[in-house]
């Protein structure tokens, strides 16, 4: 069994008969038009030369000895022998022979004929029928790479990090990728065919609106837009839109690209609240500068006064003068202690000793139906360089503020600790510089900040108590003190559940690089445990990741739960412990937790969220996760709160 012909570019033929003669004369015929050709005598040898030559098409006469053509053809369509090519397989076969009887014909196309021709051949007719199978073959492999190139695309699209995805111009989505899955939640096929502004926002937004005639006029628009996730999480977009035409220029539909920007509009809203607070702190400054100017001839005004008048009525009168003028200078000095804070007498201070001494007053002048509780290790919080009075002011001050939160009663917790501040804590808080820090907490169980005014809680004269109960100065006094320490305060707070304020102030130190290698050399080290990282953010994913590498752990990750739980079925047997970010697309943490712990009752997991709030600590010990670690954590928080699990048993 040779090839025929030298010309190896024809398309090859596989001749099958057990008629010599006929074979010879197939040959010929399909020789004269340039085919290749390659025969064989019976089904049994034909499956020799289809796996050998790979042909292009099968021309088959039924009725052989040993193996006949319908068992050949039906056992190349069922059993695949041979990929005669990679897309279109296996080849066209056309079945030859003097049966005319419709059983025949009807046998011959269930074992899987492509076409049928009756003996004796017309050979004009039979090399027709060759030619359109050929080309029939040859326009199925052309579609099906077709197919083939878009589902590439399609993949290097779902590879994409951003959502991308395709609408007609009725808003009807088309097409979804793997980014705007990861992104929003929804499935591709939960998504395609629903009405995007349906799906995405809770209302349609103006700045949507405004855009369209700049889209309509142009083709293209970009902008930033607030959508929403499955699960109701608000998001913030950098949008991408593209008018996709036809050939005949007509339009056709919307391409739109959406990058996640939600992290990085938090940090530009930081950074502008911070440079709104120093505008304010400077306007603050020159305005007590000159209420300073002119309270000073007031008050001493009102002193030569009290000399020259006598009268009881007159003395009253200076008296409440002098009362109220020294009230507003010292509502001027705090002013100042906002905007610059006030230079005192710095020392190195023992924290405890300074809670201590605010316990005592608490205790004392508090309502019974507050509980009051101090945890402070003495012997091992580092020491601050301060001025002791006004640290003293601004704990005291967000005692009072608690108390002021709990009317009917409640909880209220002072806790200090040491931190340091690594680069990766630096990165997701612009107020916080890498080093060592004592942090204290000053924590209540009362009513909480509601989240739309919980920026501004900082601000001068702003205030939720009643008229004459508040100034508005007070934490913003304690914001300008801290300030001027170095430190920072961070909030958090929950409506109806309570609020907690951690003050950072800088540590005192000599050496903080020599204070850096210690806590490197100090902090638990890993050996060689996996650990499975599941957060939404990837910026948050690959520092964590990075950090747990740094400390002899390995480590892999998953965007969303439904990877963490495929990587984890895979490789259950080797991860010691699961990170679990509580906010995700697609299947939340407490979920992920709970699918989790079904497939491995005794599964490890620390929760991680940046949002953290009573009720959901609440959740979690429903879960029988004891471990919750808030964001933004240092990598110190992150060793020790893995060291901490890795070291129990497992079982809940």
């Amino acid at each position: 069994m040779n090839i025929s012909t030298d010309k190896k570019d024809a398309p090859l033929i596989l001749a099958i008969d057990d008629d010599k003669f006929m074979r010879l004369q197939l040959r010929r015929a399909m020789e004269e038009v340039g085919y290749q050709v390659v025969e064989a005598a019976n089904g049994e040898e034909g499956l020799v030369a289809y796996t050998r030559w790979r042909p292009d098409i099968v021309l088959l006469d039924a009725v052989m000895p040993v193996m006949d053509g319908f068992t050949f053809c039906k056992l190349i369509r069922t059993e695949n022998i041979c990929q005669t090519q990679s897309l279109c397989n296996p080849p066209p076969v056309l079945m030859i022979t003097a049966l005319e009887d419709r059983e025949s014909v009807d046998r011959a196309f269930e074992a899987g004929a492509n076409d049928y021709i009756t003996k004796p051949i017309h050979w004009a007719v039979l090399r027709q029928r060759v030619r359109r199978l050929l080309e029939a073959c040859r326009a199925e492999i052309d579609r099906q790479r077709s197919e083939q190139k878009i589902r590439e695309q399609a993949a290097l699209l779902d590879i994409a990090t951003e959502a991308i995805l395709v609408q007609n111009l009725d808003n009807q989505i088309l097409f979804w990728n793997k980014g705007a899955e990861r992104l929003y939640g929804w499935r591709s096929e939960e998504a395609i065919g629903k009405n995007v502004n349906q799906l995405l926002y809770k209302q349609v937004p103006p700045e949507l609106e405004s855009g369209q005639p700049i889209f309509d006029e142009a083709g293209s628009w970009q902008g930033e837009l607030l959508q929403v996730t499955k699960y109701g999480k608000e998001i913030i977009v950098e949008s991408r839109w593209t008018l996709v035409q036809e050939e005949q220029k007509q339009p056709k539909s919307i391409l739109t690209v959406n990058t996640d920007i939600t992290e990085k509009k938090q940090l530009e809203t930081q950074f502008l609240r911070a440079q709104r607070m120093e505008s304010i702190g400077t306007l603050a400054s020159g305005i007590a500068h000159d209420l300073n100017n002119a309270l000073a001839p007031i008050l001493m005004s009102v002193q030569l006064l009290e000399m020259k008048c006598h009268d009881e009525h007159s003395q009253r009168l200076l008296k409440i003068l002098e009362a109220n003028t020294k009230r507003s200078a010292d509502l001027v000095k705090q002013v100042l202690s906002f905007a610059r804070g006030l230079q005192g007498d710095r020392t190195n201070l023992q924290v405890a000793h300074l809670i201590s001494e605010i316990a005592k007053i608490v205790k004392q002048t508090f309502p019974k139906c507050i509980e009051i509780y101090t945890d402070v290790p003495s012997s091992e919080i580092w020491t601050v360089c301060g001025d002791a009075t006004q640290l003293h002011q601004v704990l005291m001050n967000l005692c009072v503020n608690a108390r002021d939160a709990m009317p009917k009663g409640g909880i209220l917790n002072v806790v200090a600790e040491n931190i340091f501040i690594d680069e990766n804590y630096a990165r997701m808080n612009i107020e916080a510089k890498v080093g060592k820090y004592v942090v204290i907490t000053v924590s209540d169980t009362g009513t909480g900040i509601p989240r739309e005014i919980l920026d501004r809680i900082f601000e001068p004269f702003f205030t939720t108590k009643e008229h004459g109960k508040g100034t508005g100065l007070g934490l913003s006094t304690a914001v300008g003190i801290v300030k001027g320490h170095g430190g920072f305060i961070n909030v958090y707070s929950e409506v109806g559940k309570g609020t907690k304020f951690k003050v950072c102030l800088p540590a005192a130190s000599t050496d903080e690089s020599k204070f850096s290698q210690e806590i490197y050399r100090e902090l638990p080290r890993g050996n060689g445990e996996l650990v499975l990282v599941v957060d939404d953010e990837d910026a948050i994913r690959e520092i964590t990741k990075t950090s747990l590498e740094s400390y002899n752990y390995q480590a892999i990750g998953a965007s969303n739960g439904i990877e963490a739980i495929a990587l984890y079925a895979e490789r259950k047997t080797n991860i010691s412990v699961v990170l679990v970010d509580m906010m995700m697309p697609m299947m939340d943490g407490p979920t992920t937790i709970r699918t989790l712990q079904k497939i491995n009752p005794n599964v490890k997991i620390i929760a991680i969220s940046g949002l953290t709030s009573n009720s959901q600590v609440t959740e979690l010990n429903r879960q029988s996760v004891q471990t919750f670690l808030p964001k933004p954590f240092t990598s110190e928080e992150l060793l020790k709160s893995l060291r901490s699990v890795i070291a129990t048993d497992g079982k809940n």
